[in-house]
């Protein structure tokens, strides 16, 4: 198995690619291995220098700190996930849980939502990443940033120019949008 990894605008941030699927129930952010009971989730929280792991549906990134170097981590990250597709794993998460709680959102709430969804999670998947809505009050948008995007040195400008343009743009309701 060739499992491809690429960089992302967050330097201490890799994207891994198996080539397979990795969440079959969403995006997930774990990080430290007390999140989780997965073997390979705890392997990888567990390599020196690995501050957390994000996946989504055919990748997954690692966060690193800032003085370790890729070159430490990369491999291990690859023979950990090479093991794990070889011994027949389809998918590292596979829960069919439900990841919204059946919250009742406005009108404007789900114009938001659609937009993050089919204009914006798309771009910030490719560099490792992902948004989630999180609230809209008094005309701010709140929303989290997990894997790459967390702690990315270019996530204010891209928050700022991108995603605030892009639903004051659509929503007139929508004055600015903020981090979690």
């Amino acid at each position: 198995m060739f499992i491809q990894t690429q960089e992302t605008p967050n330097p201490n941030s890799l994207k891994f690619l198996p080539g397979k699927r990795v969440s079959n129930d969403g995006p997930y952010e774990f990080l430290n291995e007390n999140q989780t009971q997965i073997p390979i989730l705890k392997s990888i929280l567990s390599i020196n220098g690995v501050t957390g792991i994000f996946l989504s549906e055919d990748f997954l990134s690692i966060n690193k700190t800032q003085d370790e170097k890729w070159e430490n981590i990369k491999h291990i990250v690859i023979s950990y996930l090479n093991e794990y597709y070889d011994e027949g794993n389809e998918f590292i998460i596979n829960k069919n849980t439900e990841l919204n709680d059946h919250k009742e959102f406005s009108e404007i709430e789900n114009k938001i939502i659609k937009i993050l969804e089919t204009k914006i999670r798309p771009a910030v998947a490719k560099d490792g990443g992902d948004i989630s809505f999180k609230e809209f009050k008094d005309g701010k948008v709140t929303v989290m940033l997990k894997g790459s995007c967390s702690g990315c040195p270019s996530s204010t400008l891209t928050l700022k120019k991108g995603v605030q343009n892009l639903l004051c743009h659509y929503i007139p309701e929508v004055k600015e949008v903020l981090a979690v």
